[in-house]
This record gives structure tokens, sequence and C-alpha cells, in this order.
């Protein structure tokens, strides 16, 4: 299955200009239980929907970026780097 992801940086590119990273997800505290990191490291929630994910422009600009993508139909909706997610 082929697609376009849109970079914040190099724009709309094929999706085999990428690595995906996995779901998003906000990382526990250092001091967190080990419940909480196994949660982190190993647990997805793989939703059927909008999703925030982890993606790497291997062929362009090489940075990760979050894009939140649809996956039921592979449409992305919107792509930022993770600093603005801060904000």
């Amino acid at each position: 299955m082929s697609f376009r992801l849109t970079c914040p940086n190099c724009g709309k590119r094929n999706v085999t200009d990428f690595t995906y990273g996995g779901e998003y997800q906000q990382r526990p505290n250092p001091d967190a239980d080990i419940l909480a990191w196994t949660k982190f490291v190993y647990l997805k929630d793989n939703i059927k929907g909008l999703q925030v994910e982890w993606w790497y422009c291997r062929s362009g600009c090489q940075r990760w970026f979050l894009c939140e993508r649809d996956t039921v139909d592979n449409c992305d909706h919107r792509s930022f780097w993770f600093s603005s997610l801060k904000k």
C-alpha cells in the first residue's frame, strides 16, 4: 500500500521516503512505576481513526516529526514538529 505524507520541512512525499516510528505516547516520569514504563514501551492503542505518529524523513531533511494520520484511509491531516506539541 502506498500513500503520501507531508513533512513539515520537505512537503508532501511518498511514504517510502519515510520511516515509521510508532504512535505518539507521552513519556512517563523517570521515577514512574514499572507498569507505566511497560505500557509506554510495549503496549500500543492501535486505534481506528485519527492517530498521532512519529515519522522520520529519511530521504529528505532527516528529521523526526509528528503526523496526525487517519489509519482507516491513510490520509494525513497535519504534520508538525514535536516542539510545537509542547506549546
